[in-house]
């Protein structure tokens, strides 16, 4: 068996699994304005509200989009930093975002 410099192990005949610590995420870097866009493609013709460019750590990100579920009436995620709401409700989204001091813009059709 060749070992790689880069290969991680996970489990010893020693010890049983090992536990892997994960490197603490970096928050996002970019310009500062909030983009909200709608998006169909890839989602069968259902359409999504995309939040991006919040320069928030994970934590704080899950926190907005509960947030922003909640004040929608609607379900969502949080995927590579880009929190997805369910249906349009960008003018909604927009007023809470400003409320809570963000410049936002909205983006696309």
């Amino acid at each position: 068996m060749r070992h790689n410099e880069d290969s991680v192990l996970v489990f010893s005949t020693d010890s049983g699994r090992i536990k892997q610590e994960k490197p603490p995420a970096a928050v996002p870097t970019g310009d500062g304005i909030v983009r909200i866009k709608r998006e169909t493609k890839g989602r069968k013709g259902k359409g999504v509200i995309t939040v991006n460019g919040l320069l928030l750590e994970a934590a704080e990100l899950k926190k907005l989009a509960k947030e922003l579920k909640k004040v929608c009436g609607c379900g969502g995620a949080v995927k590579d930093g880009i929190i997805e709401i369910q249906g349009d409700q960008r003018e909604s989204i927009k007023q809470f975002l400003e409320k809570k001091g963000f410049t936002v813009k909205l983006a696309g059709g």
